[in-house]
């Protein structure tokens, strides 16, 4: 007597291209990452604020730029202009912690800003187009500010510490003395 498997399920090799495909779809993804919203894109000029300083033909040009906030002033124009230091950006377009600059600049945005909330040192990016530079202090040096009409500024979250634990795992239940053969005789 023969007995006949009935299929409920469709065969595997059937399927096969789509659930790989599938599959690859969801690793690539879960490794990109992407600027918030307002700071996506990718038609920005490759034009750096210290380029922009001495290079007249950046003018009108759109630029993504981050960096830390250096000071904040609330005009009378009802704008509001961040002094920033420049910092390279990541691919999440977020300033970079590192001490690499290129200069600092200023981007002025319509609008009031609280300086309790955009405080100095905090990380900001920008996008906007470039406009003619201004000429300010940094301290008692006099500097040429490359100045920046705002589109959209994103305000990163502060940064949470890492804690920096020794090499190996030291959480509950580790046992140093399981590491070294014949201090626990009954086990082997």
């Amino acid at each position: 007597m023969k007995t006949h498997l009935i299929r409920i399920f469709p065969s595997p090799a059937k399927y096969h291209p789509q659930i790989c495909a599938l599959l690859l779809a969801l690793g690539v993804s879960a490794c990109s990452t992407l600027p918030p919203g307002p700071l996506a894109g990718n038609d920005f000029a490759p034009i750096s604020p210290h380029l922009a300083q001495t290079q007249p033909d950046t003018l009108g040009k759109p630029v993504r730029w981050g960096g830390t906030i250096a000071s904040i002033d609330n005009t009378e124009k009802n704008e509001t202009c961040f002094q920033v230091v420049s910092r390279p950006l990541d691919e999440e377009a977020r300033p970079e912690q590192s001490d690499q600059t290129n200069g600092r600049f200023i981007a002025c945005a319509s609008g009031f800003y609280d300086p309790e909330i955009y405080r100095p040192a905090r990380e900001i990016t920008f996008t906007g187009t470039v406009q003619t530079p201004t000429f300010g202090k940094v301290g008692k040096s006099d500097y040429i500010f490359p100045r920046l009409a705002v589109d959209s500024l994103y305000l990163w979250p502060k940064r949470q510490p890492v804690a920096d634990y020794p090499m190996g795992f030291y959480g509950p239940g580790f046992d140093p003395w399981m590491m070294s053969p014949g201090l626990y005789p009954w086990m082997y």
